[in-house]
């Protein structure tokens, strides 16, 4: 027989299926090996670190893009004297720690505010080359490190002068939490700059000390294995089509003092999209960490291996059981079948054929004992006579089929409970606090990154405004244009008179625009239409009245809500409608619970003098919710809009125990389910269906039918007996043409002579 052929292989792989299906069912559902933490805290502390990294690199790219943007709008007026540069530079932006304006050609210091920016470092490099003009960190004589950023002021006529502003290498302010700390880290491991750290004598005690101490120690040590792994390149750094964050991202395990284990996610600084145009702050080699001492969880699961030993003993024997009876039912009566024709074809009829007794072996048996019956030669008077005289099969109703089902049953008795009972959760669940502080702290830095973007497309438009003359149309056309296209946040751009008229346009269709004084620069309309449209203004100050306004596109609101292991993320308004999501929704709909509004409602209350994000755990029968609100706050024309920023995600999502217990016997379940499915349909395609079409022909060939071919289509067991039967029929065939030439040649000489 072939080594995959016939009945044996089929049943031999189910026996192998089952006992690996046995081992890796008293691995996965006994204790898990995670003591440290839950991997849904190690993934959202990486989670973490990526968004403060996009907010970091968001905070760079914004103070650039301020700097040029300011030496534009300088370079097309008139001259303007130094002092007065810097000083309508720091009343407008309050983020510079130094700024100074010095002359190209002479290297003479013009101008100076601030810190006293060194200059050593500049040189003919710095200002001329492919990397002209990109911003250098510089360290300082105390030791601290500065970003510079530099603009060419640049009139007609007059000599060029460098603007140069200087800036720490902070971490953006956002929410990190009671016990998270945060650190931006260079290509060398050098911690930068920290956030979130106590300072040592405002604690109260030598404990707090030491374990302050020790939090410092592991921002170190993790902060250089942060950097040596950024060193990679982003596609070498993943597994092939996994995406996520464009950037180098990880999670660290550092040392435990105390019960409680340092945890650190990193992120390098990347472009938001490998396909937009390249982001400065990405290539200054910079990583973002974060690290938060998480209590060393007890994993309390020992008596939980003897449930999978159970579970893996329970499975061997129902399947040995079942191997037992495809070995019973199946496999022994096919190998009977398949000597007794092999001894039928080879001619040794003495003694009777050995009949199965029930199934399509009995059919089969049954037909070649009438076969043997009739090609016996010391019964040839009677097979001349005919086959009437032959033992005729009895009806069988149960067919080969039956074991397979009984087969099948015994599996499923394993499968179905363990899949759909074993390990189940509810609504008791136990979801670790730090989970729902993520999800706070998360949702807030997200409001924080949507305000900042609202802040700036608010300061491109002013920026906008200067440019704009007071009567030619076709000039503030063109410079609309521009600014379109080199903003592609905007939808459409359009010049509003002091009577509401739009003198121009470019983009799409201008939507209404009220001049009410009362009303804020950014807004909200078009309630009734297929989607939000979000509007902002700035004066033009070269007409009286006049207003530019900028209609922000949805999507690109929806583009920075989007963040992995956050789940649905919404904008909504003051009366709780949605503006933007991260995933699909109707214009101003109300959000789909009505325990969200209830959070968003809590969080707009104010403790102080700003509201406060709010955090909590929902719990629906046996559904668990994680969900958090954040109202906008903090600096810029868009802090008391009153818009806030929603996040749910249901906690089955989560890498946690009880969870990952349940997916581990869901999984369990499937694979026995497919190994049944597998096996049981190998054995009804290679045996069972060709044994039931061979129990047929069998039959019509004992009956008499001496005509129809015997082709066998395997080589197996079936197909041996296939190839029997056609050398018995064979036989037949020459035993009738003999019989019948034998009884041509006695009928002449009986009537003749």
């Amino acid at each position: 027989m072939p080594l995959l052929g016939g009945i044996r292989p089929p049943i031999a792989v189910l026996c192998v299926l089952i006992l690996a299906l046995a081992a890796l069912t008293a691995k996965v559902l006994g204790p898990s090996k995670d003591a440290v933490a839950p991997k849904a805290v190690l993934s959202s502390q990486q989670h973490f670190a990526e968004d403060g990294a996009i907010a970091m690199r968001a905070s760079v790219d914004e103070r650039v893009a301020d700097l040029d943007r300011t030496a534009k709008a300088l370079s097309a007026g008139e001259p303007v004297k130094p002092e007065r540069i810097l000083s309508d530079l720091g009343r407008t932006y309050q983020k510079w720690t130094g700024t100074t304006v010095l002359d190209v050609e002479s290297g003479e210091v013009l101008a100076a505010r601030g810190e006293t920016i060194p200059l050593a470092w500049l040189d003919k490099d710095v200002l001329t080359g492919k990397r002209a003009l990109t911003p250098r960190m510089v360290r300082l004589e105390t030791g601290d490190v500065r970003l510079m950023i530099m603009a060419v002021l640049d009139w007609k006529d007059r000599p060029q002068q460098l603007l140069l502003a200087s800036s720490s290498l902070s971490v953006p302010a956002i929410n990190l939490g009671q016990f998270r700390t945060m650190a931006v880290v260079s290509e060398e491991g050098e911690v930068l700059a920290t956030a979130g750290f106590e300072r040592a004598e405002a604690l109260n005690s030598d404990q707090e000390r030491k374990e302050l101490a020790f939090l410092q120690k592991q921002m170190s040590q993790l902060s250089d294995k942060a950097a040596v792994r950024t060193e990679k390149h982003p596609v070498r750094a993943k597994e092939p089509g996994s995406g996520g964050y464009p950037g180098v991202s990880g999670t660290l395990v550092g040392n435990e003092y105390n019960g409680r284990v340092a945890l650190a996610g990193y992120a390098s600084l990347a472009s938001s999209n490998p396909e937009e145009k390249k982001s400065v702050a990405a290539g200054l080699g910079l990583t973002v960490v974060s690290l938060l001492p998480v209590v060393q969880e007890e994993t309390g699961e020992s008596d939980r291996e003897l449930y999978g030993l159970i579970a893996a003993g329970i499975l061997v024997a129902l399947g040995l059981l079942a191997a037992a009876v495809l070995w019973t039912t199946v496999q022994r009566p096919l190998l009977r079948l398949f000597l007794e024709s092999r001894r039928l074809a080879r001619g040794d009829r003495t003694r009777p054929v050995t009949v199965p007794r029930w199934g399509e072996a009995a059919r089969i048996g049954a037909a070649l004992e009438r076969l043997r019956q009739q090609l016996d030669s010391e019964n040839e008077n009677a097979a001349a006579a005919g086959a009437g005289d032959a033992p005729r099969r009895k009806k069988i109703r149960i067919g080969s089929r039956g074991p397979l089902a009984l087969t099948l049953a015994l599996l499923l008795v394993w499968c179905v409970p363990v899949g759909l009972l074993l390990n189940r959760t509810d609504g008791s669940v136990s979801v670790p606090m730090t989970m729902v502080n993520d999800q706070r702290d998360r949702t807030d830095l997200i409001a924080d990154r949507v305000r900042r973007a609202l802040n700036e497309a608010q300061a491109d438009l002013v920026s906008t405004s200067h440019l704009i003359g007071a009567d030619d149309a076709s000039a503030t056309t063109r410079t609309l244009q521009k600014a379109l296209e080199k903003h592609t946040r905007y939808r459409a751009l359009y010049v509003v008179d002091a009577d509401g008229e739009v003198s121009a346009r470019v983009g799409g269709d201008p939507a209404d625009w009220s001049t009410d004084k009362d009303q804020p620069l950014v807004r909200v309309t078009g309630k009734g239409g297929k989607e939000p449209v979000v509007q902002a203004a700035a004066p033009v100050s070269e007409r009286k009245g006049a207003t530019l306004v900028g209609e922000i596109r949805v999507e690109f609101l929806n583009s920075l809500l989007t963040r992995p292991g956050l789940g649905e993320v919404r904008v909504v308004d003051t009366e709780g409608l949605t503006i933007a999501g991260s995933d699909g929704f109707l214009a101003f709909e109300k959000l789909p619970r009505e325990a969200l509004t209830d959070v968003v409602h809590a969080a707009g209350v104010r403790v102080g003098a700003d509201p406060v994000e709010t955090g909590l755990l929902l719990r629906d029968g046996d559904k668990v919710t994680v969900a958090a609100a954040a109202p906008f706050s903090g600096g810029g024309i868009t802090a008391d809009i009153g818009w806030t920023v929603v996040s749910w995600q249901n906690a089955e999502r989560f890498q946690i125990a009880p969870y990952e217990r349940e997916d581990r016997s869901v999984l369990a379940g499937m694979l026995g389910l497919a190994a049944i499915v597998f096996c049981l349909g190998w054995i009804y395609l290679v045996v069972v269906r060709p044994l039931r079409a061979l129990a047929t022909s069998a039959e019509k060939l004992a009956d008499g039918d001496l005509k129809t071919v015997l082709y066998p289509r395997y080589a197996d067991e079936v197909g041996a007996v296939v190839r029997s039967l056609e050398l018995l029929r064979q036989q037949a065939q020459a035993h009738r043409h003999n019989q019948a030439r034998r009884t041509a040649e006695v009928q002449p000489g009986a009537g003749g002579r």
